[in-house]
């Protein structure tokens, strides 16, 4: 629920050579057009980074190969070494497929009693180099 948080936060660049934008895909409207908000700068990347992380194969229409493949790993025993192999996913996911990023670190940290891992993704984004961003997910298995 943080990076819905995270990704919320209202943080435009005004300096931008360049302004990245998505929809939002909660598909809430303007309150002065009612047409669809649009998520700008670091927002449009962290909500890009959380739906890379969350994307599985052949989810993503087209392009099955596009995925973090994250949640395979949710049913294997939680050891370090699958918290290790979850943020090397992760890393190579977003250097694959979201060039907006420019990753500094990921953690990803075991927590026994929910049966979850926290992951903290540190970046930079390509048009704000002095801003770092710190985006938490949490990723736990439904089944």
């Amino acid at each position: 629920m943080s990076a819905y948080k995270d990704a919320q936060s209202h943080n435009d660049i005004t300096r931008n050579v360049r302004q990245y934008t998505d929809l939002d895909l909660n598909f809430t409207r303007k309150i002065s057009n009612s047409d669809v908000n649009k998520l700008t700068d670091v927002q449009a990347v962290k909500r890009s980074l959380r739906n890379l992380v969350l994307l599985n194969y052949y989810e993503k229409p087209f392009h099955p190969e596009i995925a973090g493949g994250i949640r395979q790993m949710l049913f294997e025993n939680m050891t370090p070494t699958v918290a290790i192999i979850i943020s090397k996913q992760i890393e190579q996911v977003i250097a694959n497929y979201e060039p907006r990023a420019r990753l500094v670190g990921i953690k990803a940290i075991p927590d026994y009693d929910k049966n979850s891992y926290d992951v903290n993704i540190e970046f930079y984004v390509v048009n704000a180099p002095t801003e770092l961003v710190d985006m938490s997910v949490m990723l736990e298995r439904l089944r």
